[in-house]
């Protein structure tokens, strides 16, 4: 390997970690906001509004109720923008959120070494049943759209100004701090799934990927192999390190442009790549975009669009305090 190429993988895990960092600060900063209001006394700190990015059928239902009634959730603001914003990211950089921010990856990559560390063999199923283990995150998926679209249009303003929407949050945050038989079951298929094979949590549950996954075939990047300067048309040798470094298994070595719902433009090909302008996330007309400039656009998309939604006064939940204490003491009254 090449040392520009070996700080690729150097590159995505400072980013992995740093964001998953952040995000564990958040919760923290969470947990004290709502452990606060449960013991009836006044927060020390305020809600975190990002982790309003874990309620997706809220984004795309706030979403909804924008285009079509031209109404802005007061309560969870930031759950359509951040929904916005990992859209978009599917949109110009592939599934490059997967691959770089998602915290859940990483947690599946650690879970998987931890897995070989005592188990060594690989444990892949055949493709007579890997694609319909792939259609399960696509079946969650529609599943999902369904809760969203399938809502009349007169019933979006009514169920984002309900109870059960103002501490959506907390009822969410509930599955996992008290977590019932289903939801335990779900964990541990989620955990089996992640240390069984290289990204199993992304490949076959993630729904959340499965939409990225469709985006990035719009996306104008793309892993793209120039055979001038590839050892195998070039050099007449065989090479398959590219395909081989890949986590999903994609075939890289013989094609010219990856196109893969699953590509999760990772750049683990491109960093096993011996020839250095063989191999690349570039656009159709031979731009490159390096590891830096990957990473600079992907925060960008995370950090400067919610920054303009808080300056343009969307982003800040409205919804008192005093009122998410009153709800949080009376959760389980409030149904959807």
């Amino acid at each position: 390997q090449r040392p520009f190429n070996a700080k690729i993988n150097t590159c995505r895990s400072v980013c992995q970690h740093l964001l998953c960092l952040s995000l564990f600060i958040v919760a923290i900063q969470y947990c004290i906001n709502t452990i606060m209001m449960k013991m009836a006394l006044t927060p020390i700190v305020t809600r975190p509004d990002v982790v309003d990015a874990f309620l997706p059928i809220a984004g795309g239902i706030s979403l909804r109720a924008i285009v079509e009634q031209g109404y802005f959730d007061p309560h969870h603001p930031a759950a359509a923008v951040m929904l916005g914003v990992v859209l978009l990211t599917g949109l110009l950089c592939k599934r490059a959120f997967c691959g770089w921010a998602c915290p859940l990856g990483l947690l599946g990559e650690y879970l998987y070494k931890l897995r070989t560390r005592f188990i060594h063999k690989e444990y892949r199923p055949p493709n007579w049943l890997d694609w319909p283990l792939r259609a399960i995150k696509y079946l969650l998926l529609f599943a999902l759209l369904y809760i969203v679209m399938g809502m009349p249009t007169q019933g979006l303003v009514g169920y984002l100004q309900s109870p059960y929407n103002k501490i959506a949050d907390i009822k969410m945050a509930m599955l996992f701090v008290a977590p019932g038989l289903i939801t335990l079951t779900g964990f541990a298929i989620i955990l089996m799934l992640a240390a069984w094979r290289k990204q199993g949590f992304c490949r076959y549950i993630c729904p959340y990927g499965a939409l990225l996954g469709l985006l990035s075939f719009l996306s104008p990047l793309k892993i793209r192999r120039d055979c001038s300067h590839c050892l195998i048309e070039s050099k007449g040798m065989k090479c398959d390190k590219c395909t081989r470094a890949c986590p999903a298994g994609i075939i890289v070595h013989t094609k010219t442009t990856v196109r893969s719902d699953e590509c999760q433009a990772c750049l683990r090909c491109v960093a096993a790549c011996p020839s250095k302008a063989a191999l690349g996330l570039r656009l159709k007309n031979g731009y490159q975009l390096n590891p830096q400039g990957l990473i600079a656009l992907l925060l960008i998309l995370l950090l400067a669009l919610p920054l303009i939604s808080y300056l343009f006064g969307f982003w800040d939940s409205q919804t008192p305090w005093q009122m998410r204490e009153y709800l949080l003491h009376n959760i389980h009254r409030i149904g959807m």
